[in-house]
């Protein structure tokens, strides 16, 4: 008689949230000496994965791609579910807890295309296959000559629209593309300066129960506190602006060797017309004094953009 996992893992099913929570299994097992047999991987179809084609700002947002792992986690059927951190909900579901962050991958996009060596060498008029308002946003804003057509699916999906010739270029992030070895395909690494990443890209978040103290003190060998810190600083400011799907949201943090944190924060009106961007630096030795500095961020980002801004 086969005995019980050790553990449970939940996960929605893409190739690249397999590769993130077999990663997560691999450290586990190698951090606690357990048998990765023993650390069971359960996929979970997310309402995200059953409405592919509708822009996720017009069905629910962000928390399609988490709804159904969290009631699974809930209701203990699972023990920990992983997440792209940027793919996480604002505020986590009541009951449960955010226990570690692996350490970042590149969190820059990557803009891929057969028909132009560079974005800023993409003709006029040229087709750019996106489904973010954040990338939209900023795309418009330094290129308004360009046409963004609405592209959802993972990955190879996207990939393949672009392949055969659905769009002249598509945007996706650099994490997911080395995460899947498929960075060859990378045209031009876009530097944040150009577009800023999504709040939490290239970061993995392992969440579980909040009362779950075995499970807590097993993920806590798993979390990085230089990303962990930078992710608090991002959530926050987030959390600040209330940012939902609907609204283009850019954020990255920043450590330096010396605890002091930059955090570059953005909001932008999604046809790309205006758009704001400033940046805060400050000590963050850890996610609380991080969490400061992202509320500060999102409070000014709030006040300059004013009520009628996204009007």
């Amino acid at each position: 008689m086969q005995s019980a996992p050790f553990l449970r893992i939940g996960t929605r099913g893409s190739p690249l949230a397999l590769v993130q929570a077999h990663e997560v299994r691999r450290l586990l097992a190698t951090a606690h000496g357990i048998d990765e047999t023993r650390i069971a991987v359960e996929v979970i179809t997310t309402s995200g994965d059953r409405l592919k084609e509708a822009p996720l700002s017009e069905v629910g947002g962000k928390g399609l791609f988490s709804k159904e792992i969290d009631e699974a986690l809930l209701a203990g059927r699972i023990d920990l579910a992983v997440h792209s951190v940027k793919d996480m909900e604002t505020r986590l579901a009541a009951g449960t807890h955010l226990a570690a962050v692996l350490e970042r991958e590149d969190p820059r996009d990557a803009f891929i295309s057969r028909k132009a060596t560079s974005l800023a060498a993409l003709p006029k008029g040229g087709t750019v296959g996106s489904s973010s308002l954040r990338r939209q946003a900023q795309l418009l804003n330094r290129r308004p000559d360009l046409k963004i057509v609405a592209i959802r699916g993972n990955v190879e999906t996207r990939l393949r629209k672009l392949d055969d010739g659905a769009v002249d270029a598509v945007l996706l992030a650099l994490a997911g593309l080395r995460r899947l070895d498929l960075a060859d395909r990378v045209t031009e690494i876009l530097a944040a300066e150009t577009m800023l990443p999504a709040v939490g890209q290239g970061a993995v978040g392992v969440a579980c129960r909040a009362d779950d103290d075995k499970t807590r003190a097993l993920l806590a060998a798993l979390d990085h506190p230089p990303t962990a810190i930078c992710v608090a600083a991002e959530r926050a400011m987030l959390a600040a602006l209330d940012g939902s799907c609907r609204t283009p949201i850019g954020g990255l943090a920043e450590l330096n060797g010396k605890g002091n944190l930059t955090l570059r924060g953005l909001v932008a009106k999604p046809d790309g017309s205006g758009l704001l961007e400033i940046a805060r630096t400050g000590k963050a030795t850890d996610t609380k004094a991080a969490e400061a500095i992202g509320r500060d961020v999102g409070d000014e980002l709030k006040r300059r953009a004013g009520p009628g801004y996204f009007g």
